[in-house]
C-alpha cells in the first residue's frame, strides 16, 4: 500500500509511477477523492463522539428530574454517532479498496514500459561454446537418468516432473550451497509454511493482476506460496519489530507452486517453466533508509553464487511494467542457456520498500518514539531453474557433466556427473 501522506502531498509522483508502470493514473484522482471523503467522515464521527462524550457528563450532573427530559437527547445523539461511525467505516474501506489497486511508487532511475523495455547493467562471463552439439538439459538429464518428466505428467499432469538419483541430489546440493552462504552473510534460516492465509496472500501484493497464477483451496480458504517471500513477509505481521540495531534477515527454504496460467506453449520442454520446484529465498526487514543498500548487498549475494557455479550471466534493471504491484524496483539475474541461445532468468531481487509492510502492519519504534512501517526486500539465492544452466554449461560431449567445483563438497567430491550406462 502507497504512504497516503505521499498521496496527498506529492499526487503528481503516483500518477508518474502509474504512468512508468502501464497503469492508470485516473486511480490516483480516486484516491484522493476517496480519502477526503474517508478523512472528513472520521471527522464528524471525532466530533458526534466527543459531543456524545460532553452530554454524557451533562447527564450524569443533572438532577433526576432533568435526566428524564434528556434521556430522548441521549438516545438520538447515540444513534447519530453510531451512524457516523459506520459512515467512517465504508468509507475507510473504499479507500482501502481503491488504494490497493495503485502499485508501489517506483525509485528514480527505474525504466518505464513493459517486458522488454529493461535496462542491461552488465553481462558478466564468457558465452560457453562447443565443439559438438549441445544438448538441452532435459536430454542431459535423462542421459544422467536424473529428471523424468514422463512419470511426472503420468502421477500429476503436465509440467509436473521427478528429480532422480543425481538430480535430486543436485538439488540438494545446491540448496545447502546457498543455505551456507546465506547463513555465512546472517541470515537465520526459516523452513516456512506453503499454505498461507488470504489476509497474506493479499498483503504481500499476490492478489493482484496475477492472482490467476496462485493456487487457491476454497474449502479452506489458504493459498498455496508460489515463493516463500509471502510466508517470510507474514513472519512480522502485526507486529513492532527492532530493526534499529540492524536489519532481520531470514532464508526461507520451501517448495513452490505456481499454475502458469497464460504460459500454455512457453517453455513446456523440461524443468524451466513448472507447477511445482524448490527455492531458497532471502528476505529482509529493514530501516527504510537502507533499503536500497540492502539491494544492492542482495544482488551481490546472487552474482556471487552464479559466478561460483561459473555461469554466465547478466543483471537487467526491470521496467516498470514489468515489477509486478510490491516492487519498486527489482533486478534480475539471467543466465546464458546455451541451447536457447539466450540468456533467461535464474533469479530476481526486489525492493518494495514499505508497501508490503503497510499492508501487513509490520512497523518498528523510531528515534522519537513513534512506530513507521518497515522497509522489504526480497531475493532468491537458488531454485531448480538452476539445473538448467548448470546441466547445459557444463555439458560433455560424451553427456557427461561437469560439476563446478563449488558445489562438490556438497555432492561427497563429486567431479563429474556420469551417464546412467556407466553406473
Amino acid at each position: 500500500m502507497i504512504d497516503p501522506v505521499l498521496l496527498r502531498d506529492h499526487p503528481a509522483v503516483i500518477k508518474a509511477s502509474q504512468e512508468a508502470r502501464g497503469d492508470s493514473p485516473a486511480l490516483v484522482d480516486a484516491a484522493l477523492e476517496a480519502d477526503g471523503i474517508r478523512r472528513a467522515a472520521i471527522s464528524e464521527f471525532e466530533r458526534l463522539r466527543a459531543e456524545q462524550n460532553a452530554f454524557g457528563k451533562r447527564v450524569a450532573q443533572a438532577a433526576p428530574d432533568e435526566k428524564k427530559a434528556l434521556v430522548a437527547e441521549v438516545q438520538q445523539l447515540a444513534a447519530r454517532v453510531k451512524e457516523a461511525n459506520q459512515t467512517a467505516t465504508d468509507a475507510a474501506a473504499r479507500f482501502d479498496e481503491i488504494v490497493r489497486g495503485i502499485g508501489n511508487v517506483i525509485i528514480d532511475g527505474v525504466p518505464a514500459g513493459g517486458e522488454d523495455d529493461f535496462v542491461t547493467l552488465r553481462e558478466v562471463g564468457e558465452i560457453p561454446t562447443f565443439d559438438f552439439p549441445a544438448r538441452d538439459h532435459l536430454e542431459i538429464g535423462e542421459i544422467l537418468d536424473a529428471i523424468d518428466m514422463g512419470r511426472g505428467a503420468k502421477v500429476s499432469g503436465a509440467r509436473f516432473y521427478y528429480l532422480k538419483g543425481i538430480g535430486a541430489r543436485l538439488e540438494i546440493a545446491l540448496m545447502n550451497m546457498a543455505l551456507d552462504r546465506a547463513m555465512a552473510a546472517g541470515f537465520i534460516p526459516l523452513i516456512t509454511p506453503t499454505l498461507v492465509k488470504p489476509e497474506i496472500m493479499q498483503g504481500t501484493g499476490f492478489l493482484g493482476a496475477h492472482s490467476d497464477e496462485v493456487y487457491h483451496l476454497p474449502k479452506e480458504d489458504l493459498y498455496l506460496t508460489g515463493t516463500s517471500e509471502v510466508a517470510l513477509a507474514g513472519y512480522h505481521s502485526d507486529e513492532i519489530i527492532d530493526v534499529e540495531k540492524g536489519p532481520l534477515r531470514y532464508a526461507g527454504w520451501s517448495t513452490c507452486y505456481r499454475s502458469e496460467a497464460g504460459s500454455h506453449g512457453k517453455d513446456t520442454r523440461g524443468i524451466i517453466r513448472v507447477h511445482q520446484f524448490n527455492k531458497l529465498e532471502m528476505f529482509c526487514y529493514i530501516r527504510p533508509d537502507a533499503a536500497e543498500a540492502e539491494h544492492a548487498r542482495l544482488l551481490s549475494l546472487q552474482e556471487e553464487m552464479l559466478q561460483s557455479l561459473g555461469l554466465s550471466y547478466r543483471v537487467i534493471d526491470t521496467a516498470a511494467g514489468d515489477l509486478g504491484s510490491s516492487a519498486a524496483r527489482k533486478f534480475d539475474v539471467e543466465a546464458w542457456v546455451p541451447t536457447q541461445n539466450a540468456y533467461r532468468e535464474l533469479t530476481s531481487t526486489s525492493n518494495c520498500t514499505t508497501f508490503q509492510a503497510r499492508r501487513l502492519d509490520t512497523r518498528y519504534r523510531t528515534e522519537s518514539g513513534k512506530t513507521a512501517p518497515v522497509a522489504t526486500l526480497n531475493g532468491t539465492l537458488a531454485t531448480t531453474r538452476w539445473i538448467v544452466a548448470i546441466l547445459e554449461t557444463h555439458q560433455l560431449e560424451d553427456g557427461s557433466v561437469r560439476v563446478p567445483e563449488a558445489l562438490r563438497p556438497y555432492l561427497g567430491g563429486l567431479e563429474i556427473l556420469e551417464p546412467a550406462t556407466r553406473r
